[in-house]
């Protein structure tokens, strides 16, 4: 396990509301391609009150990262990312309404997965989390728990393709394990991601799940967590990855592009956990029992499905549409890891100013599990890290 960095005294610590130095990041310039991601330097983030500073060891490569630059979420765009046109694409930049809840706020920092350690806090927050390493809950309920409004680190406001990054004190949740910081930097989004809609879906023992795309990153989590929960689980990915998806625990393999009904049979499915969508989608209707839930946070395969109106009524079906996490998902997560409940699955790791190189090889989908950038290491020497004013 990493030992914290040593902390220095009170009256000793860096007064981060002065910060004036800088720091490497990526910076996505606007919708686009690979040309929007600028690798420079930017000034380190100043604390506002009830915020905390994070030196960023790891951040996780998303599709929504890729998403988000390329304006996928346009009401404007009706294929899978990679199937994206040039002409939507044009669509999407001109309509402006590719972001999570608005217009996405170019230019901006993504990096919706961290694992980092904790720098500095502001006035009137718990000094004692300072040195400690920690994961950001990248999904922030704006408006408290009650309401489902939500925003999201790297979507609404700058992320973690950098050397710091800044967030809510009550964001910042610390970790006691002995994975590596490119193991934690898989968790935050897929698992995250994951946990809520197993959450939402109220999986428990004996019922048989069935995860589409279960190579990626939330797939894959989706596999381990319902299988921690004592489901049975069925996985569909690519013909050449189903032996690794079964080294995480399905019960079952189907291949991607095979005759889920044929394989399955109808009313055979309590639970479908989705984020593929796209052709196959009237399929897992017909594999859900009566009663069965249907659980999405994503439409890689293409978000426009042909939906059979008698396959959701006459089985009395819940459709279950995910983003926002419920509160308690991330805790959750933090005490799997702490427990050894979990693994991660990091298929590859990057230097952060390779990461057009990294979402590339993200979108060719030939992996298992996440992709990681490293930010540059930085020494003691650094003003924010040594406590002396730049």
């Amino acid at each position: 396990m990493n030992s914290p960095r040593e902390v220095k005294p009170e009256k000793d610590r860096f007064d981060i509301s002065n910060c004036k130095t800088t720091m490497k990041a990526v910076v996505t310039l606007g919708n686009g391609g690979y040309e929007k991601l600028a690798y420079r330097d930017v000034p380190v983030p100043v604390l506002e009150p009830g915020e905390v500073l994070l030196q960023v060891l790891a951040a996780g490569v998303n599709n929504t990262e890729i998403n988000t630059r390329l304006g996928w979420y346009s009401s404007t765009v009706t294929s899978g990312t990679e199937a994206l046109t040039a002409a939507e694409k044009e669509k999407a930049k001109k309509k402006a309404d590719g972001g999570w809840n608005e217009a996405t706020p170019f230019p901006f920092i993504q990096g919706t997965d961290c694992c980092g350690r904790v720098v500095a806090v502001a006035p009137g927050e718990d000094q004692s989390i300072i040195g400690s390493r920690a994961l950001i809950r990248p999904c922030i309920r704006s408006t408290g728990w009650d309401s489902l409004e939500n925003i999201w680190m790297a979507s609404d406001f700058d992320g973690a393709f950098a050397q710091f990054v800044k967030v809510a004190a009550g964001e910042v949740f610390p970790v006691d394990c002995d994975w590596s910081d490119a193991e934690l930097g898989t968790i935050p989004c897929a698992y995250g991601t994951a946990e809520n809609m197993i959450h939402r879906a109220k999986v428990s023992r004996g019922d048989h799940v069935l995860v589409a795309g279960a190579s990626g990153g939330v797939g894959s989590a989706v596999v381990q967590l319902a299988k921690r929960r004592g489901a049975e689980v069925t996985a569909i990915a690519g013909r050449e990855k189903l032996e690794q998806v079964g080294t995480i625990g399905a019960d079952r393999l189907v291949a991607r592009g095979d005759d889920i009904v044929a394989c399955l049979g109808e009313k055979s499915v309590d639970v479908v956990v989705d984020n593929v969508a796209g052709p196959a989608f009237g399929e897992m209707l017909k594999v859900l029992k009566r009663g069965g839930k249907y659980a999405s946070s994503g439409a890689i395969g293409g978000p426009m499905v042909a939906l059979d109106m008698r396959d959701f009524y006459l089985k009395d079906l819940t459709m279950i549409g995910c983003t926002a996490w419920d509160e308690p998902v991330f805790p959750n997560l933090v005490g799997y890891i702490e427990k050894s409940e979990i693994r991660p699955l990091l298929a590859k790791t990057f230097p952060l100013e390779r990461i057009a190189e990294a979402q590339r090889e993200f979108t060719e989908k030939k992996h298992v599990g996440k992709f990681v950038l490293i930010p540059p290491p930085l020494d003691d020497s650094h003003p924010v890290l040594s406590g002396t004013t730049p």
